[in-house]
């Protein structure tokens, strides 16, 4: 079984607007984020680029919890998602 860390590091990774997989996550954000990546995405391994673009891509889905965690880690803008959201409203 792949472990929290390695799964949360995948997915911070695939959905953090120019942020690089090689910077550190904190345990705040792994925990925030865990649920979402077995919900959606983990049919893919955590650091693959599959698991990237499937995270892109549920992104609106992604529970306000983890999208937090993401944003007070500045691993992604407000800007960025409340542009989304906007998006979706439309």
């Amino acid at each position: 079984m792949r472990s929290c860390a390695s799964i949360a590091i995948g997915l911070i990774a695939a959905v953090a607007a120019g942020s690089s997989g090689a910077n550190a996550v904190s345990l705040h954000v792994k925990l925030a984020c865990s649920r979402d990546y077995y919900a959606y995405c983990s049919q893919f391994a955590s650091d693959s680029p599959e698991v990237r673009h499937c995270m892109r891509a549920v992104g609106e889905k992604l529970s306000p919890r983890c999208l937090n965690a993401l944003v007070d880690a500045g691993e992604v803008s407000q800007t960025e998602v409340s542009r989304r959201a906007a998006q979706l409203r439309q």
